[in-house]
């Protein structure tokens, strides 16, 4: 029985003082007798605590908002795109020509019931957080899988811009392999221009340190002055940035009907991509699109400013003596590469007059500079460059 209660029973059934009553006990006599009153009009129901709020505020949301943002976010979340209250704020913007703050929208979706409790995190300060000055100062890249709607395993190719988190490129492939690898970075390259800096993991299409060697990715950046980077080993979160748009790309797709082949797969990355970099706010670029934020400022470039004349990417077959052609000049060129290597397909990367022989695990097997007087390449010093 609560305090309440049990004082007005001692008025009503034993007959005590009211004023008695108040002096012994820790309450006002005012107090009291509004019990009192409350009793006689409601009995004994009327004296369980009554709510504080008041019967109106001015400064509610109004009920068409609110539904607005109930609405959207199951919209977004039913498409796997982010349903957090930045990114509603943004399109009831678009929509409303205003909006609540977040705090207020977060509120409302945890009166509705849309706010999933999670555990305790590190606090931000506990990061040590990087985040380029410049577009085009630090480029990240990373592959992941995906399966198509038969099960058959596929990889993505994602490329980011640091500073802006813009989506550079997005592919698909059956497997990625080192020419995919150098074909979608000099794609990204000829549209947004080229990076100072290149940061990937270790894996074999990205680094040769595992084989004591390089592959051609690390060559062709060498070549442009760009400053080729690799992650620490069992350390994803040096390159998190493109490890957190994986995820963001993975719940986009898992909302999708599963892609019937990579040419399907491909028309969704393009779906996705048109809508993370035009229209979703960042939370880490001030709310901006990373497009906004790519173009805000002054692009970084390389240490090297002189690109490539004539680049040319080619696919062959090694002769019955391990030679392939190229023409250059006007002219064919026979390029010896290796003899044990004879009938392999192999990867032509050609810039003017430096080529590189690639094998399609991405080891060189050829890099030279054509010698325009001679039709049959020596095998001195520029000759065959093989990976351990």
């Amino acid at each position: 029985m609560d305090l309440g209660r049990f004082l007005v029973e001692a008025v009503v059934v034993s007959g005590a003082s009211p004023t008695e009553l108040a002096r012994s006990h820790p309450i006002s006599r005012s107090w009291l007798f509004r019990l009192l009153a409350r009793y006689k009009e409601g009995g004994y129901e009327a004296l369980e605590p009554r709510s504080r709020r008041p019967k109106s505020c001015p400064r509610q949301t109004a009920p068409e908002i609110q539904q607005a943002i109930v609405d959207l976010r199951h919209e977004l979340t039913n498409s796997g795109l982010d349903a957090g209250a930045q990114t509603i704020a943004h399109h009831l913007k678009l929509r409303f020509g205003t909006a609540p703050s977040r705090p207020t929208i977060w509120r409302i979706l945890k009166a509705n019931g849309l706010i999933e409790p999670q555990p305790h995190k590190r606090p931000k300060s506990s990061w040590i957080r990087f985040q380029a000055e410049l577009p085009n100062e630090m480029w990240q890249a990373d592959a992941t899988h995906w399966q198509l709607a038969d099960r058959t395993d596929v990889e993505i190719l994602n490329l980011i811009d640091d500073h802006s988190r813009f989506c550079l490129a997005s592919v698909a492939f059956r497997t990625v392999k080192a020419p995919d690898v150098l074909e979608t970075f000099y794609s990204a390259a000829e549209s947004y221009g080229y990076p100072a800096k290149f940061l990937t993991d270790n894996a074999a299409v990205f680094s040769g340190a595992p084989r004591k060697g390089r592959v051609v990715l690390e060559s062709e950046l060498d070549r442009l002055g760009i400053e080729s980077k690799h992650s620490s080993p069992y350390h994803p979160q040096t390159c998190g940035k493109v490890e957190r748009f994986h995820q963001t790309l993975k719940r986009f797709l898992q909302h999708q009907a599963p892609a019937e082949s990579i040419p399907h797969l491909q028309l969704q990355l393009d779906t996705f991509c048109t809508y993370y970099n035009q229209q979703r706010p960042h939370r880490s670029v001030d709310g901006r699109t990373p497009f906004q934020a790519f173009q805000a400022r002054l692009k970084a470039r390389p240490a090297l400013t002189t690109q490539p004349t004539q680049y040319r990417v080619r696919r062959d077959k090694l002769d019955s003596e391990g030679r392939v052609t190229v023409r250059y000049l006007g002219r064919l060129r026979h390029i010896y590469v290796s003899y044990k290597n004879k009938g392999h397909t192999v990867t032509l990367l050609v810039a003017g007059p430096h080529v590189r022989v690639v094998a399609d695990d991405g080891s060189i097997l050829r890099e030279l500079q054509l010698d325009p007087t001679r039709n049959y390449q020596r095998i001195g010093q520029q000759g065959v460059s093989t990976m351990s």
